[in-house]
């Protein structure tokens, strides 16, 4: 038995990765600029640009070197840490409906990018072009991290508090923070309103190497430190009290878990906005495949969110060509239903 798992989980992780690579060359190829699988090939392999055939044009090279590749490796980035960290969260939290946004990182990034939109935007339109750039992401990913570090607080005050005691510490600073968005929507000026909606939304038009430079450490060590503790959340899924009866250290997986969806959803948010359910949905689809084991559920969720990213990013740079879709209207449009049906189940199961 542990040997067909075993197989199952070598096939689902190539299968996956296969599916991302095609998305991604898929994304590449596709938009207002096709680009041939010929003229890829030749681009991909020369990236100084001296060396290309006398029929791709240079344009191409720009198009797929600065524009659509930084784009999809970010969409893959971002949907690699949602799809693991909502496995993660699942099996913390002993609940398939849970969310990485459970604790407090989504509801903590939103309220820092409208801090930065709405009361330091006068300040940065006098700074600098890099500043205001990275202003937004870096003010987001800080008001992430921030409340994470609140919710393990207030719900990790004593070294055996109950995991529930997080996700209702969690609840909570969500509820917060989205009472201190509403304000600052409220005071927001027409312009300052609708840059913040957008950036709700989720988007990858701002996508750029700095970019991605900036969020891959932070999704790396994220994924890294979540299938360390594969095992334990393996053995969490029994309850708490049998968990410590085997050795497990509940206190170090808990905060260990917590932190590490703090850095990758935190990273993720703050590169891209909000893009809802993707840790809800993946991680529900690839247990049905290759069981609940956590040293199998997190790296193919990885793959497989990081896929359905890139995929969804590139529905919405087409659908409405020219216009561009926010890729969090795309995923929200699926999520929603699977997340009603879900909950159906939920009511219905004895």
């Amino acid at each position: 038995m542990a040997r067909i798992h075993r197989a199952r989980r070598r096939t689902a992780l190539t299968l996956l990765g296969a599916t991302l690579l095609v998305a991604v060359v898929i994304a590449i190829v596709t938009g207002p600029t096709s680009i041939s699988i010929r003229h890829l090939l030749s681009i991909a392999l020369d990236p100084s640009g001296t060396g290309l055939a006398t029929d791709v044009p240079s344009s191409e090279h720009v198009i797929f070197w600065s524009l659509r590749l930084p784009r999809a490796v970010l969409c893959a980035l971002v949907g690699a840490a949602l799809g693991a960290g909502g496995a993660a969260a699942q099996g913390l939290f002993r609940n398939p409906l849970a969310d990485p946004g459970l604790v407090g990182v989504s509801a903590g990034a939103t309220l820092g990018a409208a801090i930065c939109i709405v009361l330091a935007g006068p300040l940065l339109a006098t700074q600098g072009p890099w500043l205001r750039a990275a202003a937004l992401p870096i003010a987001a990913f800080v008001a992430g991290a921030v409340t994470t570090g609140l919710v393990v607080r207030l719900g990790g005050r004593a070294d055996r508090s109950a995991t529930a005691t997080v996700l209702l510490a969690g609840v909570a600073i969500n509820a917060f923070a989205g009472a201190m968005v509403g304000l600052l929507s409220h005071i927001a000026s027409d312009a300052e309103l609708r840059n913040f909606t957008f950036w709700t939304l989720g988007g990858m038009s701002g996508a750029t190497w700095s970019k991605v430079a900036l969020t891959t450490p932070f999704v790396a060590v994220s994924i890294a430190v979540l299938f360390r503790h594969a095992r334990s959340l393996d053995v969490f899924a029994l309850g708490e009290v049998d968990a410590r009866v085997t050795g497990v250290d509940v206190t170090v997986l808990r905060r260990s878990v917590i932190g590490a969806l703090a850095l990758g959803v935190g990273a993720a948010v703050s590169a891209a906005g909000l893009v809802g359910f993707v840790g809800l949905i993946v991680p529900h689809l690839v247990r049905l495949w290759i069981g609940p084991k956590h040293g199998g559920l997190i790296p193919a969720s990885a793959l497989a969110g990081g896929a359905l990213v890139v995929i969804a990013d590139s529905l919405a740079r087409t659908l409405a060509a020219p216009t561009e879709l926010p890729v969090g209207l795309l995923t929200a449009s699926v999520g929603a239903p699977f997340f009603l049906h879900l909950l159906r189940r939920e009511v219905k199961r004895p």
